[in-house]
């Protein structure tokens, strides 16, 4: 098992919704109601993203391969 550690953008919509999103993984954003919930959605919808990419045996495309932290174990990020 290995922790992915990506740079996220979030902001805050005009109409009050807040979106998110993984710059270095293609089409991989989301929205919330509130910033954690988009925030909690991205990490779902990032790791149903690594899942596709492992279950058809492929790698990181190598456009992301510096934008992304690799740790060789299971982790925790905690950004203050």
């Amino acid at each position: 098992m290995k922790t992915y550690i990506f740079e996220i953008e979030v902001e805050q919509e005009e109409d009050g919704r807040w979106s998110a999103v993984i710059p270095a993984l293609q089409g991989c954003a989301t929205w919330g109601y509130t910033k954690e919930e988009a925030i909690r959605s991205l990490q779902e919808a990032a790791k149903a993203y690594l899942e596709v990419l492992l279950e058809r045996k492929k790698m990181l495309p190598k456009q992301i391969q510096g934008k992304v932290t690799v740790l060789p174990d299971k982790a925790i990020a905690v950004t203050l």
